[in-house]
């Protein structure tokens, strides 16, 4: 009897428990097919746009009625820049699709209600879905803040006769009526950054932009991405994080965006991320998986072996993307095909849960808690634009086609 006992209260932390009514069949996701969005509800599939130009990753609104997507659109009568950003929204309910403005970029949801952010042309604006207000000027990359009483800004760096200054944060508290706010000022100085950030005195770049901002689970601690100038950044960049009183600034380790982005635990301060500079095409190496408990850290990759992606599953436990090391070739017929690994921290073990069939590899892994299932995309390379979604178990078994043709999926949560 305690060794039954034993082992349900091990399987109760290593696979939470989900409802009983929850199925694939009533989850909701947006997903993006031959640059179109598709929403994925109730096991039934609806395409929301035709133009095939979606931009970047849709979001969904707090309750789940509301979808935010961008459309790449050409210029009338048309410019140098040819192309300009749409920002739409989809009422899941209604279906009703309305375009909120016609030239804006990274669109946040606020976290309490259906109130819509984006930036234009460095002007933040709040959208409350019939009109829009201008918030606040010279802004490079924005998060609201956790209770939706305002923004976090970060304002670049610029060249000057001496060099580039380096990025700056701020906050900023909105409040109704929006028409009354000041769009210059009424800013409270957050966080300067030192000129240049690194891990160590080699690996130093200079500090121009701080963007991806993701508050942790309790609040107190912020994970951002800093990086230089914009073809620098393909090369290198430096995670770092912040507690939520601008202070202890820390650099955590160098990244680059090609890999999946760092991710807070579900419910514990602790960051994972995938280290390591050079882009892809530099070879498929030194991308470790690590981990940062605030303030412990340890490294998850084992040697020869290069991580891609990852999601969390529980607070101890992880679902990679891996590949054995290679280096580049253009010949996209011999690059390594990935599977997906279990990581247990609390147990300190790692098993293979995936083995694609010849010709194919397994991407983008997410865990999906209402199901209690896992999710990736089946494709033929990394560049693959037409791959198929599974759905297993988080240990793998179970696995099955879910949903053909897919580029990339957000799901509803």
């Amino acid at each position: 009897m305690k060794r039954i006992l034993t082992l349900t209260l091990l399987l109760a932390i290593l696979l939470p428990l989900s409802p009983s009514s929850a199925s694939a069949a009533n989850i909701q996701a947006a997903f993006i097919r031959e640059g179109n969005l598709w929403v994925l509800k109730n096991g039934e599939e609806t395409q929301i746009t035709r133009s095939g130009t979606i931009l970047g990753t849709p979001k969904w609104s707090p309750g789940g009625n509301m979808l935010a997507y961008q459309l790449s659109v050409a210029i009338e009568p048309a410019t140098d820049e040819k192309q300009q950003s749409e920002v739409w929204i989809y009422n899941a309910k209604s279906g009703e699709n309305k375009k909120i403005f016609h030239d804006g970029y990274s669109p946040k949801w606020a976290p309490n209600r259906n109130e819509l952010a984006f930036n234009a042309r460095g002007i933040l604006n709040i959208s409350n879905l019939k009109q829009f207000y201008n918030i606040a000027a010279g802004v490079s990359d924005y998060t609201w803040l956790p209770d939706g009483s305002g923004f976090l800004l970060s304002a670049a760096g610029t060249l000057r006769p001496d060099g580039w200054s380096s990025a700056a944060l701020f906050t900023k508290k909105v409040a109704k009526p929006y028409e009354k706010i000041e769009l210059f000022g009424g800013v409270e100085p957050f966080f300067t950054l030192p000129r240049e950030v690194g891990t160590t005195a080699k690996n130093k770049l200079i500090a121009v932009n701080a963007e991806h901002f993701n508050y942790s689970p309790s609040g107190r601690w912020i994970s951002f991405i800093v990086s230089p100038t914009a073809s620098w950044s393909m090369d290198s960049n430096m995670l770092c994080v912040i507690d939520h009183e601008g202070n202890n600034f820390e650099v955590l380790d160098e990244i680059v965006f090609e890999v999946g982005e760092p991710k807070w635990a579900p419910s514990a301060d602790t960051v994972a991320f995938i280290a390591g500079g050079g882009r892809i095409v530099f070879g498929f190496k030194n991308k470790d998986l690590k981990v940062r408990d605030m303030p412990v850290s340890g490294s998850l990759t084992p040697a020869d072996y290069a991580d891609l992606d990852f999601s969390w599953i529980t607070n101890t436990s992880l679902v990679a993307e891996r590949i054995k090391e290679q280096e580049w070739t253009n010949d996209f017929s011999k690059h390594p095909l990935p599977a997906l690994y279990f990581i247990d921290l609390a147990e300190n073990k790692q098993r293979k849960i995936t083995s694609p069939p010849p010709g194919f590899g397994d991407y983008a892994p997410q865990f999906i808690n209402g199901i209690n299932k896992i999710v990736w995309l089946r494709g033929t390379s990394i560049t693959d634009r037409n791959r198929t979604l599974w759905k297993a178990n988080p240990d793998g078994s179970r696995a099955a086609e879910w949903v053909k043709n897919v580029e990339q999926v957000v799901f509803y949560q």
